[in-house]
This record gives structure tokens, sequence and C-alpha cells, in this order.
């Protein structure tokens, strides 16, 4: 198998710097059938950071894929994650996208792709190939509220969010798993006046903290809650989005997060909750590695997991689960051939399999008998079933937006911002785009 780190592309490639000296790129369709139709190898343009997809692909082409490895060898290129999208604009408007790419770090330039009628229809073509069924709905969910509407990328990665909690304590305190946002808040204060902290959250970061806005407007004012804001159909001002800040903002005031909320990082909030300090942690599904790894002191079997609890009154569907796909990867249309299919065909078979191996979760289905830690194995099952599925607060905002959120994050829930002036500054930010 032939693998290189970055080779000569079909053209010379600008730089992000020139990129932007030129304007902005405007994907407007795709009228040839690109430079990879009749390719000899099955080029992979990965960002340089994601070092998880590439060996699980290898492992097809050395296994279960050893037949399409032979007539088109896996080549796997890197770009850094910043110069990504640019990248892609770039081989785009000049037709010679590779076969394979990851999606940029901002969804809407993927969305144009898409919409552009660059990339593969992955409902139709699985279908095709008759391996739809070996793709989560939960994903696909994920990927259509992301990226336009449209099934055009794929799920090497994906994460479901919601609660982690401490088994012991739960058991000693009588606790049983909370099915609203009252029950919720009940044990967050029970646990403090045991001598705990209820819930740990990385101030430095803001996301986990603005995780759980989002996620009460989801419960709350529906799954559509910042589409609408995105769309300019709902703002983060109006009162029932103030609500949800004002939800979070209450919990800083009962003093349920970490006295040092506003400095701690992440991996101080994972010991936190890891330790036995912390009852609850709201976090993705990729600190599975810290639950089964050696710093776990409260043991993998003793951490528990459950989805945000219903809002009293509340619009949205309580068993989506927040998720997202980390950097998935599409495929060109142009460059679509018996090859291609035939690669495509035989990793919507097997991915999942293989990377359930090497310890990863993904978004394809995985039917082999893998023996799992118990947690996993909860969350795999979760996803393997669940059909629907919610964004989580940033996804949709644009870069300033995205930055206003998490540095003021903390501020809400140690009282330097009201609940109004929080939801205010990120209105500003992306009203002035």
């Amino acid at each position: 198998m032939f693998t290189a780190e970055r080779r000569r592309l079909r053209k010379p490639l600008l730089s992000v710097a020139a990129l932007a000296s030129a304007g902005v790129l405007v994907l407007s369709g795709c009228t040839s059938d690109g430079g990879g139709s009749s390719a000899s190898s099955f080029e992979f343009l990965k960002n340089s950071e994601n070092t998880t997809t590439q060996p699980v692909l290898e492992a097809l082409g050395a296994d279960a894929c050893a037949a399409e490895e032979k007539a088109m060898p896996l080549e796997v290129n890197s770009v850094p994650q910043a110069d990504l999208d640019a990248q892609v604009q770039l081989l785009a408007t000049q037709e010679e996208l590779p076969q394979m790419f990851s999606a940029g770090g901002n969804p809407s330039e993927g969305a144009k792709l898409a919409k552009g009628g660059y990339l593969v229809d992955f409902d139709a073509k699985l279908t095709e190939l008759g391996v739809r069924d070996k793709i989560a709905e939960g994903a696909v969910s994920t990927i259509k509220k992301l990226y336009g509407g449209e099934f055009n990328f794929l799920p090497y990665q994906y994460n479901i969010e919601g609660i982690w909690y401490n088994k012991q304590i739960f058991e000693e305190q009588g606790w049983v798993v909370p099915e609203t946002w009252d029950d919720l808040t009940t044990i967050a204060g029970e646990a403090k006046a045991a001598g705990y902290t209820p819930f740990t959250a990385s101030g430095e970061q803001g996301w986990p903290i603005t995780r759980l806005i989002s996620t009460y407007l989801f419960r709350s004012v529906g799954d559509d809650a910042l589409e609408k804001v995105a769309s300019g159909d709902a703002k983060l001002t109006d009162p029932e989005y103030v609500e949800a800040a004002q939800a979070i903002a209450d919990l800083g005031a009962a003093g349920y997060f970490d006295n040092n909320v506003t400095s701690l990082d992440i991996d101080s909030s994972y010991n936190e909750f890891l330790t036995g300090k912390a009852a609850m942690i709201y976090m993705g599904s990729w600190i599975l590695g810290n639950i089964n790894g050696d710093g776990n002191q409260i043991g993998a079997d003793n951490v528990g997991f459950f989805n945000f609890p219903a809002v009293e009154g509340g619009k949205g569907t309580p068993d989506a689960y927040p998720s997202n796909v980390g950097l998935p990867a599409t495929m060109s249309a142009a460059a679509s051939d018996e090859g291609t299919d035939a690669w495509l065909g035989c990793i919507a078979e097997n991915y999942g399999n293989e990377a359930l191996k090497q310890g990863q979760i993904t978004g394809f289905i995985a039917d082999d008998a893998v023996e799992l830690p118990a947690i996993s194995q909860t969350v795999a099952d979760e996803i393997a079933t669940s059909t629907d599925s919610v964004l989580w607060f940033e996804a949709l905002f644009n870069a300033k937006a995205s930055s206003v959120s998490s540095t003021n994050a903390a501020l809400l829930v140690t009282g330097g911002l009201s609940a109004e002036e929080f939801m205010a500054l990120v209105q500003d930010a992306l009203d002035a785009g």
C-alpha cells in the first residue's frame, strides 16, 4: 500500500494568502468528469491532524478490501486543517477534487460543495451498492443538519454527547437517572450538600458550558432552535432563548460548578470527575478514552451515561442526542467510477467493525462481536439505535460568534454577565457576520 504525507497534485496549489487576495471562490457547479475518474489510485486527501481514519483504511486495504486495494491502491495525502477549506475550494474550481477528501472546518463550505453538485449523494449511491443500512441513522441526521440537508459526507468519526455520572455516588445517595431538568437540578443540590461538585466543566474552554445552553434549548424550544437562529427566524435575545441561558446561569449561582470553573481546563475537569470529586460531567463520547484509561481512579465500571433530560413543557425530541461527526469525509461526484464505487461499498460494509477493533466508535454500523468495556458498549448501542440528533451551540455560528460564545461562557456561570447580556453579545457577533 502506498501512502504519502503530501504529493505534488495535478495542478499547482495556491497558498491560503493567495486565495484570500483573490477573493471568495464561488462554487457554481461541476461540468466535467474531473481529473480522477480513471485514476490508477484511490486518493484520500485528509487534514494532517486526523490520525484515526488512515489506520482503519489501511487495515481494510490489507484485509477486507484487499481486492479494491489491488485494483486501485489507497493513496493518502495530508494538508494542515487550517488550509483544508481553501485547498478544497481551489481543487473544486480546477475540477481536480480527489476521489475522497476530508471536510473542511466550516460546515457552510461543505454545504456549498454539495449544493454545487460536486459531491456524491450517499443516500443514492449506498442504496445502489446495497450497503445504505451500514450507516447509523443518527449520524446521517447530524450530517444533514450540518451540511445543508443532504447525506453527502461519511461519518468516519461520530460522537454523541450527554451526562456521564459516578454510579457509586448515585447509588450511595439513592438517586436514579433523572428524566427531567427539575430532577437533575434536585440531584445537583443534593450532591453539593453531600460534599461533591455536582457538575465539573471547563470554563477556560467555554464550550462545555455553552453545550448545556444549547441542549436545554433543544429540549425547551425544539430540535430546530439554533437552525432558526441561523436562518434569522429567531434571535438568541428572544425570551425563550434567554431562558435557556438563565437556567445554566442559575446552576452557577447555586454553586453547582467547580469553584475554579473560570480557569479549569479540559484535562482538569476530566480529572475532577475521574477522581470522584465531581458527580457528573457533560461531555462527548470522546471522553471514553479517558474513562477506559489508566488515569480513571473510580474505574470504568463505575461510570454511567444518560441523555440530557426533558424540560417541562418543552417542544424538543427527548431522545435526540447532541452529536457531532468530527471531521467527516466526502467523495467527488466527478471522480466517481467503478473503482471508487468498489472502495465505497467495501468501506461502508467493513469500516465500523475495523474501527471498533481499533477502539473507535464511528457512524458506521459495527456488527462483529467485539468485546468492549461496558460503558463503551452502552455508547455503541445508543449510536446504533439512535435515529435522530441535534447539534451544539456554536455549530452553525460564524467564527466571531463562536469565539465570543466560548470566551464569555464562564462569566455567565460566575455572575460576570447576565443571561441577557451573554446572549446579546453572541447575537451581536452573529449579526456582524
